[in-house]
C-alpha cells in the first residue's frame, strides 16, 4: 500500500517537484522576485486598509464592484488582486500567494505567472458584471445585491494558476481536485466568489486547450516558437 502511494505521488508530483527544486537550488529566494513582491504588497495593503486614513485610499485604488463604471474597474483590477478580502484572514491570502505564486513562478516564469493571474482575476471581475446583468433567476446569474460586493483578493488567480500548473506538469489529479472543490463550493454555498472562481477556471481551461492544440501542431522549424503558453523554467518548450 505504501509503495503504491509512493509511486502515485512520484507520478503525480515528480515533474512538478523537479521543476521547482532546480531553480531553488541554483538561486534560492532570488528565484522568486514576483512572489516576494506580491506577498509584500498584499501585506502592505492589508496594513494600509486597516488604518483610518488608509481604507478610503485602498478602496479608491484597488476595490472593484460590479456596478462600478467599466473604465475605473479595469484600472483597479490589477491592484485588486493584491488587496486582501475584508471578510477573510490575511494570513490565508499570504499563504496562497506564497505557495501557488511561488510554484508557478518557478515553473512558468514571472511574466507568464503574472499574465495568468491577471487573466483569471479579470475573468472573475467581468463575469460579476455579466452575472448581475443576467439576474438571480438566470442559470449563471447573480442577485443585484452582489453589484455592491467589494471584489478583491488573490483567490481567483490562485485557483487559475494551480489548475494551469497542475495540468502543464501532469499533476492531473491535483488540477482535477481543485476544479471539483470549486464546483462543490458553488453547489454548497452559492456566492459571488465561488462563481468567479468558476469563471477563472473557464478562462484557464481555454488556455490549456490552446496550449494542447499548439503542442499537437508545433511550429515549422524555420519559425521561432512563441513563448506563450509553452514551457517555462524546468519544462522544455512543447512538453505538456
Amino acid at each position: 500500500m505504501r509503495g503504491t502511494l509512493a509511486r502515485w505521488a512520484r507520478a503525480e508530483w515528480g515533474p512538478l517537484y523537479a521543476a521547482v527544486r532546480g531553480p531553488l537550488r541554483r538561486r534560492g529566494p532570488a528565484a522568486l522576485p514576483l512572489t516576494g513582491a506580491a506577498v509584500g504588497l498584499t501585506a502592505l495593503l492589508q496594513y494600509v486598509q486597516n488604518q483610518p486614513w488608509g481604507y478610503p485610499l485602498v478602496q479608491d485604488l484597488g476595490a472593484v464592484r460590479a456596478d462600478d463604471a467599466l473604465g475605473p474597474a479595469l484600472l483597479r483590477t490589477p491592484l485588486s488582486l493584491f488587496v486582501p478580502a475584508p471578510d477573510l484572514p490575511v494570513w490565508g491570502a499570504l499563504a496562497q500567494i506564497l505557495l501557488v505564486f511561488g510554484i508557478a513562478e518557478l515553473c512558468l516564469g514571472r511574466w507568464r505567472t503574472l499574465t495568468l493571474a491577471y487573466a483569471a482575476t479579470l475573468a472573475g471581475t467581468l463575469y460579476a458584471r455579466l452575472g448581475v446583468l443576467l439576474g438571480a433567476h438566470a442559470p449563471f446569474g447573480l442577485p443585484w445585491t452582489d453589484a455592491q460586493v467589494v471584489d478583491t483578493g488573490p483567490s481567483a488567480a490562485v485557483v487559475g494558476l494551480a489548475v494551469y500548473v497542475g495540468w502543464r506538469y501532469g499533476a492531473y489529479a491535483t488540477a482535477g481536485a481543485v476544479t471539483v472543490a470549486m464546483v462543490a463550493e458553488v453547489l454548497l454555498k452559492e456566492n459571488l466568489a465561488g462563481k468567479e472562481h468558476l469563471a477563472a477556471l473557464t478562462v484557464v481551461g481555454l488556455l490549456c486547450l490552446l496550449a494542447a492544440l499548439r503542442d499537437r501542431h508545433p511550429p515549422r522549424p524555420d519559425r521561432v516558437p512563441s513563448a506563450w503558453p509553452g514551457g517555462g523554467p524546468g519544462l522544455p518548450a512543447g512538453r505538456p
